[in-house]
């Protein structure tokens, strides 16, 4: 029989049920390495609704975003500090490792907020130069570490949509670093160089991963199980691939390099977009398959927020491209899209909050919060005697 998700707490805090503190570092231990994607997800969508002229909507989802990036980092290196060796199977595992790559676009999505939002652009700078390092460091360890594992998984085992994730981490630094502008260099066309080589460096990553990928779909067994949210970092990949071309188009106004390069960057940006568009009925359709057909429950996971980034991400760089291309007829899709990512983002939202007022459940019915509950009040005694 299957394990619930959510172990039960007995009133008197038994044995037979784990404490709120087991609990809690059992949480901590199994935190995904993909669980910026939350990040990524909200950043996102707070910028599309801002740019589409939702105040409201992106006020409040731009401030859960102010929390929930530093508390991320806060559980990452508590489970760093207590369980360090659940951190190294997971930058060994081909499963898990790409999901590192989160904390960098992650990083560069929340720069990007700081800027387009509150115009802070020092704070946008920091995060741009904190994620290119990030980006280094993950890009060059997890793929080492995965080079010199000896013992390795099939292809059908171990590719899946997360290893995308390394290709948005990359565009990401692009975004950012065309936003930003000034990054410090002096010389604007070294900053210039620097954004195309990462837009170009994504592109031939998403080229590489994405054969692997499209192999599994089509010479091996394919089960609903095998069709996790983060499949749709297929689509999400080129649509930050996108954005990043237009605003590489954008940012070279007057560079020489760019110039030369337009009509290059202006047609690779296209089919990026194109591509994005082409993954999404494929995508409808399998997961039409998987819930439909094959009856699989959708529960709450937090890989969820893999989902709700690209189809932010696809609004946002759908609205983009067509202010670069003077196409107006694209604004309706790009609201369409918003809309869809609104949605994905509540349901997911509601999930991470049932998971969280599990945990508020936990702590109100732990044998600690019983005993402060019963313990009596002492009385506190005036100087003239009476009591209050």
């Amino acid at each position: 029989m299957a394990r619930s998700a959510f172990p039960s707490v007995s009133p008197d805090g038994g044995s037979g049920s784990p404490s709120l503190r087991t609990h809690l570092g059992r949480v901590v231990a199994d935190l995904h390495p993909a669980a910026f994607a939350l990040v990524m997800a909200t950043g996102i969508l707070a910028i599309a609704c801002d740019r589409m002229g939702l105040g409201v909507a992106c006020e409040v989802v731009a401030t859960i975003n102010l929390v929930a990036y530093p508390a991320l980092w806060g559980v990452l290196l508590v489970r760093a500090a207590l369980a360090p060796g659940r951190l190294v199977q997971d930058l060994r595992s081909h499963e898990r490792a790409p999901g590192f790559f989160t904390l960098v676009a992650a990083t560069a999505v929340f720069g990007s907020q700081a800027l387009l939002l509150d115009g802070n652009a020092g704070l946008a700078r920091v995060a741009w130069w904190f994620a290119v390092l990030l980006w280094a460091l993950v890009t060059y360890g997890v793929f080492t570490a995965l080079t010199v594992r000896r013992h390795k998984p099939s292809l059908a085992d171990g590719i899946n949509g997360g290893w995308l994730v390394a290709v948005v981490a990359t565009q990401s630094l692009c975004v950012l670093g065309a936003l930003v502008g000034d990054l410090g260099f002096g010389q604007p066309d070294l900053a210039y160089f620097l954004l195309l080589s990462f837009w170009l460096c994504g592109g031939m990553l998403y080229l590489w991963i994405i054969g692997m990928i499209f192999q599994r779909y089509m010479f091996h067994e394919f089960s609903p199980r095998d069709l996790m949210p983060p499949y749709w970092v297929n689509m999400g990949a080129v649509a930050i691939s996108t954005l990043a071309g237009v605003l590489l188009v954008e940012r070279g106004e007057g560079l020489a390099l760019a110039t030369a390069l337009r009509p290059f960057l202006l047609g690779l940006t296209v089919m990026y977009w194109a591509t994005a568009t082409w993954w999404i009925p494929m995508l409808v359709v399998l997961g039409v398959w998987r819930h439909v057909v094959r009856r699989v429950r959708i529960v709450y996971d937090p890989l969820f927020w893999g989902l709700v980034f690209p189809l932010g991400m696809y609004a946002t760089c759908t609205f983009r491209l067509a202010g670069l291309i003077e196409a107006p007829f694209l604004l309706w899709i790009a609201r369409l899209f918003l809309v869809a990512a609104v949605c994905a983002w509540l349901l997911a939202f509601l999930g991470l909050a049932g998971r969280l007022l599990h945990l508020v459940l936990l702590a109100l019915r732990s044998p600690v919060w019983r005993r402060l509950e019963a313990s009596p009040v002492t009385p506190v005694v005036s100087p003239g005697g009476s009591r209050s």
